[in-house]
């Protein structure tokens, strides 16, 4: 439905996507904590973000916004001596930083779904 078709909800859509893979990258981060030679991952897309959202402004049209992600693993610390670099703490944060901005998605549209009711009632 061409409604919903709008930059504001695809790019809200892509995002939940974005921060559930990212979810799921600190979880096994958590779960390898203790694995010897284990080297923790991040999933980056905050550049990549910022680079379709200029583009998208610089540009009207049809155009689809796609948001992708890397995942980088982080090979250049060994913060223990078994080799595994996973620090619980900062994990820990990571995972509260992205629930946060999960929720502040969800409340986005949901924002989005609230303006568009108040329209049509008034119409």
């Amino acid at each position: 439905m061409a409604l919903f078709d709008t930059n504001s909800f695809r790019i809200a859509e892509q995002g939940l996507k974005l921060l559930s893979q990212q979810q799921a990258v600190i979880a096994q981060n958590i779960a390898n904590q203790d694995t010897p030679d284990y080297k923790a991952k991040y999933l980056y897309f905050a550049g990549v973000l910022r680079d379709k959202l200029d583009e998208a402004g610089q540009k009207t049209g049809t155009k689809r916004l796609e948001l992708a992600s890397v995942i980088h693993t982080d090979e250049t610390t060994a913060d223990q001596p078994d080799g595994n670099n996973v620090d619980a703490d900062t994990q820990e944060a990571l995972f509260a930083k992205n629930a946060i901005q999960y929720e502040a998605l969800i409340n986005q549209i949901n924002s989005e779904f609230t303006m568009m009711r108040t329209a049509m009632r008034r119409s």
